[in-house]
């Protein structure tokens, strides 16, 4: 016997929809790439989503037919979001900090039809439409009057002079809700960039889930800055979340500087932040030496690389800001863990209850977890067993775009499907996840583990060092041993003698690195995340202390 429920599929368009009717005077704030401070609602945004997916119409692009943006975090992007998408075409958001060549392949590989971009990626734009053939139509993200006299781009259209041009009628279509939605590409550190398709389903569950109480908690109470981009995985789902609560949205466009930040966040009073570490150093590099404060902000959710327990304790002991620590992937949509205390907890003390925090978090309800040993056995929730983590879920991906890299899932021994999230971890009895390292950055020292991220985090709290990346190098007698290369804060000093003593009594006297290695800079990948593949290239003549 089935259930007696009305049939309404779960669709982007929909979130939009119940955004305009029932927080329609609810705020969107920009800064724009032109520099000034955009405002309007969500009603707004909903009537010119509209015009989107008419000039979509307009152009004849067939359903799940490829929109790509380079774009910063704003208000047109928003309505791409929504325009595209809820007219059944796919949304394909590029990360502009990619090489030209990456993104022409992607743009190749996706079929885009369409490039919409913000006029400060114009060079980029200009560097790879000839090698782009798919690509019939290019809009800017712009007024008439901002365009370029000459851009060297065919055909560039402005966004304004685009959607100005049709009704802001618009009956948005019913379809399966396993239509593709959007679809992101992951950042190619080796090989290929592969892309996660997203379905309507997916993104809508998530956006529920990634709302929950013990997730975002996002409500219509809070003022949202997500500076986590908008190329980066849907922002982490929050323009989906933020029109399924009716939260003031607040977009920072291209100004990522701490300074710019701050002035944002108390300018609009927000409650809550979302973004990666190397962003929230920025903010806090502005604001100690200008003792500054934060009067409205709440919470923050950190994620995309572990967050170091300097950053944790700072916000929250000196700003009285709590960090929500997260962990997920491109895979995942991303959201997979995030770090809220349970009700027995909140007797811990303070050392104690920072300990959990530091831990990338409890799954969220859609995600389920296990870490397995090498045979793929799986392995307790002890808090100290390491194991490969794999993870299922209805928001999580089963195979990439056009077969890349082949079927990634593995099954269990009891026939099950998990993706292999290429991270090692541990799981405690309480159901809290802690990622030690990615799988092909284990360091193991006479067969045993070292988590090259907790050397990371004791390096990060030393007040000279702005930024730690621990590699293992081969070792004659212990197979592996780490060194940590590390960037000096400016205008600070510490040597290699003073760095390693500063470990004693924090880890196992075995696991404290064998030498620190200075450097420039660290290189980061697209989104942010240390390339240890990389700095083991620079490193490659480096030979490992012999006494």
């Amino acid at each position: 016997m089935l259930g007696l429920m009305q049939e309404q599929p779960l669709l982007i368009s929909s979130l939009i929809e119940f955004a305009e009717r029932h927080n329609g005077e609810v705020e969107i704030v920009s800064r724009r790439v032109e520099g000034d401070i955009h405002r309007y609602t969500y009603r707004d945004a909903a009537v010119r989503a509209r015009q989107v997916a008419n000039a979509l119409d307009a152009l004849g692009l067939a359903f799940s037919d490829r929109v790509a943006t380079l774009a910063w975090n704003g208000y047109r992007h928003f309505e791409l979001y929504y325009g595209v998408s809820g007219s059944g075409r796919v949304l394909h958001t590029i990360n502009p900090r990619l090489h030209p060549d990456q993104i022409a392949w992607i743009a190749n590989h996706a079929e885009d039809q369409v490039l919409c971009f913000d006029l400060s990626f114009l060079p980029l734009v200009q560097a790879v439409h000839s090698r782009c053939p798919t690509i019939k139509h290019y809009i800017a993200l712009c007024a008439p009057d901002k365009l370029p006299a000459d851009s060297g781009v065919p055909n560039l259209t402005s966004y304004e002079s685009w959607i100005a041009a049709q009704s802001t009628q618009y009956q948005w279509p019913t379809f399966d809700e396993n239509s593709a939605s959007s679809m992101c590409y992951t950042s190619g550190t080796t090989g290929n960039p592969k892309a996660a398709l997203y379905s309507h389903r997916s993104s809508t569950l998530h956006a529920y889930a990634a709302a929950l109480p013990d997730v975002m908690c996002l409500s219509a109470r809070d003022s949202v800055l997500p500076v986590v981009p908008m190329f980066h995985v849907n922002a982490w789902g929050i323009p989906y979340s933020a029109a399924l609560t009716g939260c003031k949205l607040v977009f920072p466009g291209p100004a990522m500087d701490g300074k710019s930040i701050y002035e944002l966040m108390e300018t609009e009073r927000v409650t809550y932040a979302a973004g990666v570490p190397t962003v929230w150093q920025m903010l806090l590099g502005h604001l100690k030496p200008n003792n500054l404060k934060f009067s409205t902000l709440k919470r923050t959710v950190i994620g995309g690389s572990a967050c170091p327990p300097a950053m944790i304790a700072a916000f929250q002991n000196d700003y009285g800001v709590e960090v929500l620590h997260a962990w997920g992937m491109t895979e995942m949509s991303p959201l997979g863990t995030l770090c809220t205390l349970k009700n027995r907890q909140l007797a811990l003390n303070a050392d104690e209850q920072m300990k959990i925090r530091l831990k990338q978090g409890r799954a969220i309800y859609g995600v389920d977890m296990k870490i397995v040993d090498d045979a793929g056995r799986e392995l307790p929730w002890d808090g100290k067993a390491y194991g490969d983590l794999l993870v299922k879920g209805p928001w999580i991906v089963r195979e990439y775009f056009k077969g890349e890299g082949g079927n990634p899932l593995i099954k269990d021994e009891h026939g099950v499907q998990w993706f292999p999230t290429g991270d090692v971890g541990t799981i405690d009895a309480d159901g809290f996840l802690q990622i030690t390292d990615r799988s092909k950055d284990v360091i193991k020292s006479g067969g045993e583990w070292i988590s090259s991220i907790e050397i990371e985090n004791i390096a990060m709290a030393h007040p000279a060092v702005a930024m730690a990346a621990c590699v293992g190098m081969a070792h004659p007698k212990w197979d592996e041993r780490p060194i940590v290369a590390v960037v000096k804060r400016v205008g600070m000093d510490v040597s290699v003698a003073e760095l390693l003593k500063f470990y004693e009594g924090k880890t196992a006297k075995w696991q404290i690195p064998d030498d620190v290695v200075f450097v420039d800079a660290i290189p980061l990948g697209a989104t942010g995340k240390m390339l240890k593949t990389r700095l083991r290239e620079q490193l490659k003549d480096y030979k490992l202390p012999t006494t």
